[in-house]
């Protein structure tokens, strides 16, 4: 069923990196039906294509460019397609991500720890280098970044690498905030619980995994990709003009749950 525009992000400009599944997938959907036209970023191309397809469907207007985030050239080809295509960038969901590798933080290799800092922040960090940089141009943007709970407000063992580089954006986006808030440039991240998303399975694989991650959440419940792109829209939106430089919890009352 096509979404009801309503058209919050009518006329605006948006990327979305990470968007060939989960959160990405979601929120660069529910950005289309908004009115927004959409840059969509991953690395999987096939699911690009059909996420493209799927918004152009349903009455939205999107285009797409696979690639990988640790790349400063994908960064900068990402912002070139927004402005060649539509003109301008007014919106950044820096989303891709990965869990990185696991285990006893004393096993964690070199590599596999450089890798999810590569990915989660040092990524991010070069979209938003390029996507401000843009938005400057035009009067203003919101940036958001998708960092976690998990280093912030409680966490796990064996999750070091993904904990750090997700916590780390949570120091960058401040510092945007600060540095270009006088440019009108909004820089907030959203820090979701749980969320039904294909990381979730992979790291939750087992009934008792799974029910052990429910019970954390005050609603007993995980979340659906869907209602933390609701959040996300709120801030890419006109509606959070004055929020700005926050650690935004979405996390079905994980942090405050202790039953």
């Amino acid at each position: 069923m096509a979404q009801q525009q309503t058209g919050r992000l009518h006329n605006k400009v948006a990327i979305v990196t990470g968007a060939s599944s989960g959160i990405g997938r979601a929120t660069a959907k529910l950005f289309a039906a908004e009115g927004a036209k959409v840059v969509v970023g991953a690395r999987r191309e096939t699911e690009l294509t059909s996420l493209v397809d799927e918004i152009k469907a349903n009455g939205g207007t999107a285009v797409a460019l696979a690639g990988d985030v640790r790349s400063e050239a994908y960064a900068q080809a990402l912002v070139a397609l927004a402005v060649k295509t539509f003109g301008r960038l007014d919106i950044a969901f820096n989303n891709a991500g990965t869990l990185g590798e696991g285990g006893p933080s004393t096993s964690v290799s070199e590599a596999g720890w450089n890798d999810a800092i590569a990915i989660n922040l040092t990524g991010s960090f070069l979209g938003a280098k390029h996507q401000i940089a843009e938005m400057v141009k035009h009067g203003g943007g919101s940036v958001i970044f998708t960092s976690t709970f998990v280093g912030h407000t409680s966490s796990f063992p064996g999750v070091a690498a993904y904990a750090a580089s997700k916590s780390g954006l949570i120091g960058l986006t401040q510092t945007l905030a600060a540095e270009f808030g006088p440019q009108n440039i909004r820089v907030n991240a959203i820090l979701p619980g749980a969320v039904d998303t294909d990381m979730y399975r992979e790291m939750n694989n087992t009934p008792d995994k799974t029910a052990f991650i429910t019970n954390l959440h005050a609603l007993k419940r995980v979340g659906r990709p869907e209602e933390v792109a609701r959040s996300v829209l709120y801030l890419a939106s006109d509606d959070s003009a004055f929020v700005t430089g926050t650690a935004s919890l979405i996390d079905g009352g994980l942090s405050i749950t202790r039953t």
